[in-house]
């Protein structure tokens, strides 16, 4: 059944269907095509690009690049179906959590040209043993870190200067929020376009993107030629009410763009970015929580986070 607002109803409300026809392809290649398709309608009418978004929705499709609705009708005919609630694969397992964040270890690149932590003893065991009774020790660690390190959050202080800090975000915003994933994992495009997005409802919620790239993090690959979002993918997470946006990749722009818009539509509208997840083909495309939590550090646009989903 169709999730778009209605405009208006009547007498007949609940009893319009569009009946079309379609041409889907796919951004790994392929394509669908279908006759005589019928939705649901709430109103007296329905767009194409209405029709396009509800029938990917509705056949729950991944990875599409274009839909073309051709010969639409509206006809008088009671609705068929209720809306069917997706039943999520973590209901099995619920409770548990997944650690999405890379360890940050002392030498550790994460972006090239980004100076590595430093991590060493600032009081060593040995030490310390002239400070406490016999056979009491204890390590006090120092870290010399670039706040781009390891998974990390953007807050909108990172791209503009009158933007809150990650110590100015809440914790509402970070933790515990109803998240959803989108599995771009083959595409043969470096690109994520809006299409992508089509089929999932991201109002309140957490979108993770999985591409895949992950896989080459710590490797001179993972530097160069990696997935990023595109600026209308961007626009649509924005306008659909995302309430923070994460990638397992490098940046979730793309580099060569020295304009960032991603980073740009994203954090203009308050919404956090995490960048370089990891692990996120454990996950189900629903019915998990995620969190992403910075220490609250004043004057800091980045900083490393501990992001994990809850099944």
């Amino acid at each position: 059944m169709l999730a778009y607002p209605q405009r208006m109803s009547d007498s007949h409300a609940g009893e319009r269907r569009a009946t079309f026809d379609f041409e889907i392809s796919f951004l790994n290649g392929g394509g669908l095509k279908g006759e005589g398709f019928r939705l649901d309608i709430p109103g007296e009418d329905a767009t194409e690009r209405e029709l396009a978004d509800a029938l990917v929705r509705d056949l729950r499709l991944l990875m599409v690049r274009e839909v073309r609705i051709l010969n639409k009708r509206i006809i008088f005919e009671r609705h068929k179906r209720a809306a069917v609630a997706e039943v999520g694969a973590a209901e099995a397992r619920a409770g548990r959590c997944i650690d999405l964040s890379h360890a940050i270890g002392d030498g550790m690149v994460t972006y090239p040209g980004i100076p590595a932590p430093h991590i060493c003893d600032y009081l060593s065991r040995e030490a310390s043993r002239s400070h406490y009774a016999a056979g009491v020790t204890f390590q006090i660690g120092r870290i010399d870190l670039v706040a781009n390190t390891g998974t990390y959050l953007d807050s909108p202080f990172h791209r503009f200067a009158e933007g809150p800090d990650v110590a100015q975000l809440s914790i509402e915003q970070l933790a515990d929020l109803d998240a959803v994933l989108v599995r771009v994992t083959g595409s043969a495009s470096r690109a994520i376009e809006a299409a992508a997005f089509a089929a999932l409802d991201v109002r309140g919620k957490a979108v993770l993107v999985h591409s895949g790239w992950a896989r080459h993090f710590g490797t001179e690959t993972y530097g160069h030629g990696h997935p990023f979002l595109t600026a209308a993918a961007a626009a649509a997470l924005r306008e659909r009410g995302a309430l923070l946006v994460g990638i397992d990749s490098l940046n979730i722009d793309d580099t060569q763009d020295g304009a960032r818009p991603v980073h740009t539509m994203l954090l203009s509208a308050g919404i956090p970015i995490v960048e370089h997840l990891r692990g996120l083909e454990q996950l189900p495309t629903g019915g998990f929580a995620f969190s992403a939590v910075p220490p609250p550090v004043r004057g800091m646009g980045s900083f490393p986070v501990r992001a994990f989903a809850r099944l």
